[in-house]
């Protein structure tokens, strides 16, 4: 039976998974130094790329050991480059259990096609027993299932001794959880996800292990210009200085450093993941012992808190009409001004995604929970 329907809408309808909301306050402003004319290989244009660098390690906290570079296709970019450039030397774990991690595999099955390979996959809403990953061998992961709404509770499961490397997809964890570097020697995420910057950039984060290897080791295939990070055996020193191996976009950078300077100013790190746990905990209050929805992870110990998956409770309606029912609701409120883009990937079963991070306002995810409630009881 339809209830009443709210008064108060969210400020601001922001809650899609990325590109993800501005950071609040954000205005037009925070671009006017933008570089624009200007070459990035410029004296200026030089500086204003090491300070992205620079910010992002004093934000996230990352060892003065470790090297980081900006790369080109956004977190994809960062990935496919570390694939390319780091498998093959050994034997190779890839666990997957979003639409990303899912291709990942892809790459190491089919494009480089990795014979020594072992693939651990779950459906959406599980983990993979991670348990099986063999410390020899190298492992390629996501540290948070956008799609998937399920989360790597821990890095436990990685010894501090291994042989192998772990390469992370940290996509939309780096910026909303604090990252084990000790556990990490290859770490990608993208600008647009956890502070909502503009896309097209991606970073990568190697840890001294992982700047040995691309020294001592040449892989069998040829490697594309883009994922290029040595010649003869040698870094590309510039790459991590704020050298790019192709043209960025200084509006981005700037964008991108604005945001920076907002998390440095609130807090860093710390204020961050407070922000992002206190989120969570607006939708998990209001999804704990729901009638009508469901996570759509299994195990509570699993679920993300950033990127925050759920379902129709087949109880309430079949699985059969959940994906029409949560189009129709997802449009209403789009419509409505209500919230943008909470409908999740169309590749994961049917449900709705709620972007956490730290650039969301606890206060707009109290108002939007009623308005999916008003528009739900118009089908349950």
């Amino acid at each position: 039976m339809p209830i009443k329907q709210p008064f108060q809408k969210p400020q601001s309808p922001l809650f899609g998974s990325g590109p993800t909301k501005k950071f609040p306050d954000w205005t037009w402003g925070h671009l006017d130094n933008a570089l624009l004319g200007r070459s990035h290989r410029s004296v200026e244009g030089n500086k204003r790329l090491q300070e992205v660098t620079d910010l992002t390690r004093t934000i996230l906290e990352v060892p003065e050991s470790y090297q980081i570079a900006i790369m080109a296709g956004s977190a994809t970019g960062a990935i496919e480059a570390a694939l390319w450039t780091l498998l093959g030397s050994r034997g190779v774990d890839v666990f997957a259990w979003d639409v990303f991690g899912k291709l990942w595999v892809t790459d190491v099955v089919q494009q480089l096609a990795i014979q020594d390979r072992r693939i651990f996959e779950a459906d959406f809403g599980e983990l993979p027993d991670l348990s099986q990953y063999n410390p020899q061998r190298d492992v390629v992961f996501t540290w948070n299932g956008t799609s998937a709404g399920v989360c790597v509770p821990n890095l436990d499961w990685i010894p501090e001794n291994r042989e192998g490397l772990s390469i992370c997809d940290a996509t939309s964890s780096a910026f909303t959880l604090p990252l084990e570097w000790n556990k990490l020697d290859v770490t990608a995420f993208s600008w647009q996800k956890g502070l909502g910057s503009e896309a097209a950039h991606g970073m990568l984060v190697l840890s001294p292990r992982a700047l040995d290897q691309l020294q001592h080791y040449t892989p069998s295939w040829p490697i594309p210009r883009l994922f290029r990070l040595t010649k003869g055996k040698q870094l590309i020193d510039g790459i991590f200085i704020g050298k790019t191996i192709n043209t960025p976009s200084m509006l981005c950078a700037e964008d991108y450093l604005a945001a920076l300077s907002w998390a440095k100013e609130i807090g860093g790190q710390k204020a961050l993941t407070t922000r992002t746990l206190s989120n969570f905990k607006v939708l998990d209050v209001w999804l704990d012992n729901h009638p009508h929805l469901e996570y759509l992870a299994t195990d509570k110990a699993t679920t993300s808190p950033i990127s925050v998956c759920f379902k129709l409770k087949e109880s309430t309606v079949s699985k059969a009409q959940q994906a029409e029912i949560i189009q129709k609701i997802c449009l209403q409120l789009a419509e409505l001004g209500v919230a943008l883009e909470i409908k999740n990937h169309y590749l994961a079963p049917a449900s709705f995604r709620i972007w956490c991070g730290p650039t969301v306002e606890a206060e707009d995810l109290e108002r939007l929970t009623p308005w999916i409630d008003w528009a739900l009881s118009y089908f349950v």
